[in-house]
C-alpha cells in the first residue's frame, strides 16, 4: 500500500459534500468557530512543558550522584509524555497554518527532544486516522509482539504466540520498553524511503542520544546512569501506553473492504475518556479522542467544547458514542486483549 507523507489537511481545508452526515456537523463546528488556533494556549503550554524540562535538567546537576536521581527520573518521563503530546499536535497543524513550521518544531519536540523521528512517527499516524482500527491498514493495529484480533491470534507464531497468551496480563510490563522502542523503530526509520529529510533527522536524533548518554555516564555512577536510564523510559512508555491504549483498543475493528463513510469510521472505532481539567492535562486532550479523530486540526482546548455537539450529533443518527472514565477504558482494553488470545489458551 502507498503511504501518505503527511497527514491529511486539516478538516477546514477538506470541505464534505453538504449531503454527507459529517457535513452537518461540520458546519455547525465552524459555526462556532472550534477549529480557529490558540496561539496564546499553545505558547503557555510549550512554555510549561520547557520550565518543567529545564527543572529536571537543574534538579539533576544540583543533586549530583545521589540515588534521589530516580525521582528525577521518573518526572523526567512524565514530562518526555507531554513533549510527546506537544509533538502530535504540532504534526497536525494545531498550532501553526504553516507545514514548513510545524515540522521544524515537530523535529525540535521529537526528535531533539525525545529521540523519536517526527518522518517516522508521522507516517505511521497518517495510516492511523485514514483507516482507524482497520487489521490491514492502520499500523495501530498489525500484528507484532501483541494480536488484535482472534484471526490475528490464530496466525500468530514464536515470541507473538506465547506472549499472546497472557497478553493481557504483559500489557503493561511490556510498555515499560516502549519509549525504548521508540528510539529504535526511529533509528531504523532512516533508511526507509518515506523519510523527507533522512539527514536532519538522523543527526538531530544523534544530538538527543549523545547528549543524553554523556549526561548521565559523565556525571553519575554507573549503577546510577543505568538505573535512571531504566526508569525514565519505562515510565514514560507506561505513560504513553496509558494515553493511546484507551482510544482504541477494545472498539471494533474493520477488515477488508469494510470501510464506513468517515464519520461513522471515526467514531465507532474510538473511544472518548470522562474527566476534568487533571484529566484533560494528563492526558493531553486525547481522551476526547472522537472529536480529535473528526477534526484533527482542532486546537486540543476546543475539543471538549466540541464533545456535546457531536454527541448530539451522533444521537440524532443513531450512531454509537462510547465514553467511559480512564479506569475502565484501561479494563475494556485489557479485556478485550485476553479475549482475542483466547484462542491460544485452548
Amino acid at each position: 500500500m502507498t503511504t501518505a507523507p503527511h497527514l491529511p489537511p486539516p478538516a477546514s481545508e477538506q470541505p464534505p459534500s453538504r449531503g454527507s452526515d459529517f457535513a452537518g456537523l461540520s458546519r455547525q463546528i465552524g459555526a462556532a468557530d472550534l477549529l480557529r488556533r490558540r496561539p496564546g494556549y499553545y505558547a503557555a503550554r510549550i512554555a510549561l512543558v520547557v520550565l518543567a524540562a529545564a527543572g529536571c535538567g537543574a534538579a539533576f546537576l544540583l543533586l549530583g550522584e545521589s540515588w534521589w536521581q530516580l525521582a528525577v527520573a521518573v518526572v523526567l518521563g512524565l514530562v518526555y509524555g507531554q513533549l510527546a503530546l506537544l509533538a502530535h499536535d504540532v504534526a497536525h497543524r494545531q498550532v501553526f497554518a504553516s507545514r514548513a513550521w510545524s515540522e521544524r518544531a515537530g523535529r525540535l519536540l521529537g526528535n531533539l527532544g525525545i529521540g523519536m523521528s517526527y518522518g517516522w512517527w508521522m507516517n505511521k499516524h497518517t495510516r492511523h486516522h485514514a483507516n482507524p482500527n482497520h487489521e490491514e491498514h492502520d499500523p495501530d493495529v498489525a500484528p507484532d509482539i501483541l494480536v488484535w484480533s482472534r484471526e490475528q491470534a490464530a496466525q500468530s507464531r514464536g515470541v507473538p504466540r506465547f506472549i499472546g497468551r497472557h497478553q493481557a496480563a504483559f500489557f503493561f510490563p511490556l510498555l515499560t520498553l516502549e519509549g525504548f522502542n521508540l528510539h529504535v523503530s526511529s533509528v531504523r526509520a532512516l533508511r526507509r524511503r518515506h523519510m523527507k529529510r533522512p539527514f536532519l533527522e538522523g543527526s538531530l536524533l544523534l544530538v538527543h542520544f549523545a547528549g543524553y548518554l554523556a549526561a548521565l555516564f559523565v556525571l553519575l555512577p554507573p549503577g546510577t546512569a543505568v538505573a535512571f536510564l531504566l526508569v525514565h523510559h519505562a515510565v514514560f512508555g507506561v505513560y504513553l501506553g496509558s494515553i493511546f491504549a484507551p482510544n482504541h483498543k477494545g472498539m471494533p475493528t474493520l477488515k477488508g473492504d469494510e470501510r464506513p463513510d468517515f464519520l461513522r469510521r471515526q467514531v465507532l472505532t474510538s473511544r472518548n475518556v470522562r474527566g476534568g481539567p487533571f484529566t484533560d492535562v494528563l492526558l493531553g486532550g486525547l481522551n476526547y479522542q472522537i472529536e480529535h479523530h473528526l477534526f484533527p486540526s482542532m486546537p486540543t482546548p476546543h475539543l471538549r467544547r466540541a464533545r456535546p455537539l457531536v454527541r448530539r450529533h451522533c444521537a440524532e443518527l443513531g450512531i454509537p458514542y462510547h465514553e467511559t472514565g480512564l479506569f475502565t477504558s484501561w479494563c475494556e482494553a485489557l479485556r478485550h486483549m485476553r479475549e482475542v488470545g483466547e484462542p491460544l489458551r485452548n
